[in-house]
């Protein structure tokens, strides 16, 4: 487990980019970890492309503000845009091959690039890329153990979804595998 990671979320509004990012925190939390958790609201809810920042660390945190991620989860192009160029060097960016052109890759960093939206499809429903790429971050960053995230989902998915927990906890493992 990594002492400190933080990594950027972003895509449209609606992708899941929230729900991931309360996730992470929550397991963070739940691990012993100081978090922070920054969501991004706006327009973005209508369309447009949502964020979010989260904070991991065995030390306080001194500031939850993120310049230069040391990850980042892109799910779209507009949010690839954004993010790629304030990317650390030497940090790792998990990209949705499903809606990113693998040319837009800059290749002087390491990147995951995995075909989220489809894996999720084959699972039943697009709406698990979140999940799928979050296990692929897990994976490549190692912040925190894949078991944390799962037992997580039952505190952050709401009761009335309950019934979706399994098939989120799969989603997280089939991204972790392609990790």
């Amino acid at each position: 487990m990594a002492e400190y990671q933080d990594v950027i979320m972003a895509g449209f509004g609606g992708q899941g980019v929230m729900l991931i990012g309360n996730l992470l925190a929550q397991a963070g939390m739940e691990h012993g970890l100081e978090v922070s958790f920054i969501p991004v609201y706006g327009a973005e809810m209508r369309g447009g492309t949502a964020n979010c920042t989260v904070v991991l660390d065995s030390h306080p945190i001194g500031s939850p503000l993120v310049r230069e991620p040391l990850s980042t989860i892109v799910l779209n192009e507009p949010s690839l845009d954004k993010f790629q160029p304030r990317l650390r060097k030497d940090g790792v960016q998990i990209v949705n091959a499903s809606l990113i052109r693998e040319e837009l890759l800059d290749r002087k960093l390491r990147s995951v690039y995995i075909p989220a939206n489809d894996m999720a499809h084959e699972l039943g429903n697009v709406k698990l890329a979140n999940m799928v790429a979050l296990g692929a971050w897990l994976k490549a960053t190692g912040a925190l153990p894949l078991t944390a995230v799962r037992e997580a989902l039952k505190r952050v998915v709401s009761a009335h979804y309950a019934k979706l927990i399994p098939v989120n906890a799969q989603a997280l493992e089939v991204g972790y595998s392609f990790g």
